[in-house]
């Protein structure tokens, strides 16, 4: 009689893909659960809990996004986002009633990567984190593109032992001038490539991610961001 050895069986791998975490920085409690219970399908979503502590909490809580409110309690939304990124490139929309151009172009200034006006519809917001998350960490591997020894690749500008991190929008930015190669690139046309990554911003937050952009490259000695008055920018 021929015995057939029982073979083990293995229950299929189950492979979790972790929901994307969302840190709240908001002092309205109404607003902070509206929020968590619209968010928590899609996200993991956490809130600040000490006003005096939240660059602590948020490295702590490592999220992929933050929602900053301007106004709270001890230091404003602006504060934070200054400390924040000193370490970090976090993505980071902010929500507020006090959205006058001011306050938008403040933010921008600061380092957020987009605005949003209270009152706003949940969905557009929604909307809005996934597009950033999108844009943030979806990459189908790294281009590596170069200018003058200096090599633009993953979110990076590098030069020797020097890089700087970039945000999202300073890397399409960087990535369609280091493409062009020298030739000029008209504000039009880079109005276009961030609208096609669903950043729907105008001329002047576009100088002042320009601006922006400017100083982070000259910390590693790049100065070959030129405008053309008039026209756009170029790599010189």
């Amino acid at each position: 009689m021929i015995v057939k050895k029982e073979q083990a069986i293995t229950e299929p791998e189950v492979r979790e893909e972790k929901m994307p975490k969302i840190f709240i920085v908001e002092d309205d409690k109404t607003i902070v659960k509206m929020l968590t219970n619209a968010l928590k399908n899609d996200f993991q979503v956490y809130s600040v809990l000490n006003f005096r502590a939240v660059k602590q909490e948020i490295l702590e809580a490592d999220p992929d996004l933050i929602l900053m409110d301007i106004g709270l309690p001890f230091y404003n939304g602006f504060y934070w986002t200054t400390e924040l990124r000193k370490v970090s490139q976090i993505p980071i929309i902010f929500i507020s009633s006090m959205s006058d151009d001011m306050n938008q172009v403040t933010a921008m200034n600061q380092g957020a990567d987009d605005f949003v006006t209270k009152p706003f519809s949940l969905n557009i917001l929604q909307a809005k984190i996934k597009a950033l998350l999108r844009r943030s960490y979806n990459f189908s591997g790294p281009e590596k593109l170069e200018f003058a020894g200096f090599i633009l690749s993953d979110n990076m500008v590098k030069s020797g032992e020097s890089q700087i991190d970039l945000t999202p929008s300073e890397n399409k930015i960087l990535s369609v001038l280091f493409r062009a190669n020298g030739a000029v690139v008209s504000k039009e046309a880079l109005l276009q490539e961030l609208w096609q990554t669903d950043e729907f911003i105008d001329s002047n937050t576009l100088n002042v991610k320009m601006t922006r952009l400017r100083k982070k490259l000259a910390e590693i000695g790049f100065a070959h961001l030129v405008t053309k008055r008039g026209v756009g920018y170029a790599l010189e």
